[in-house]
């Protein structure tokens, strides 16, 4: 089967079979919430990005499977309305970025700060820091060994823009860090994962930069 990352809510799921990491793609809630599923394929450990609604969904996926850690991109409620009961049904350990766990009512296991690495299994995840959606928000970069780069970006990219600011100087800060640390240092092939909706790539999106920094959001 061919991955599209077009997944709807309540619909399946769609999956991607890299060399070094499997990425299982699902539609979770009210507000068409991604959650996806990350498996070694050498090891079988798994680690979610976003236990964002319908638990229950969330632990059909892991078909009694063992769940390592659970990310959770950024503080706001729609990304972790799931978290408590994966939690209690799998005991995986939690992380987050560090300024934004107090937003987060489930304790974290490990706050994430710029640069640390999160395994899953023999694959690690580069975090990423990105102020603004959040004042913790995290994207997580996985490097394929096949030689591309795949970026979860939580609410702080989408196609067509950055996430949601309520601040100008909110906006100000994560164009920065999205020109700097994400289109500044990852190529056009990067395969990027949003919070919501589609995916896309960093070469679809680079030319309009600057049509969003001028727009302000």
């Amino acid at each position: 089967m061919t991955y599209t990352g077009a997944v709807q809510p309540g619909g399946p799921s769609d999956v991607r079979e890299l060399p070094g990491l499997t990425i299982t793609k699902l539609s979770v809630g009210p507000m068409d919430n991604n959650a996806y599923l990350l498996e070694c394929p050498e090891s079988g450990e798994l680690l979610l990005v976003d236990a964002a609604n319908e638990p229950e969904r969330l632990l059909e996926l892991l078909g009694g499977r063992a769940l390592a850690r659970i990310v959770t991109t950024h503080r706001h409620k729609d990304h972790w309305e799931g978290l408590a009961a994966v939690v209690a049904a799998t005991e995986a350990r939690t992380h987050a970025g560090r300024e934004d766990v107090v937003g987060i009512p489930v304790a974290t296991d490990e706050p994430l700060d710029d640069g640390a690495v999160v395994p899953v299994g023999a694959a690690q995840l580069r975090v990423i820091t990105l102020v603004g959606h959040t004042p913790g928000s995290v994207a997580l970069v996985y490097d394929d060994p096949a030689g591309h780069q795949h970026l979860f970006t939580g609410d702080s990219l989408f196609p067509g823009g950055p996430g949601r600011t309520t601040r100008p100087e909110d906006f100000t800060s994560l164009m920065n860090d999205l020109e700097e640390k994400i289109f500044g240092t990852l190529p056009d092939d990067t395969w990027f994962y949003p919070g919501h909706g589609n995916d896309s790539t960093l070469g679809a999106e680079r030319p309009a930069l600057s049509e969003w920094r001028a727009r302000g959001w």
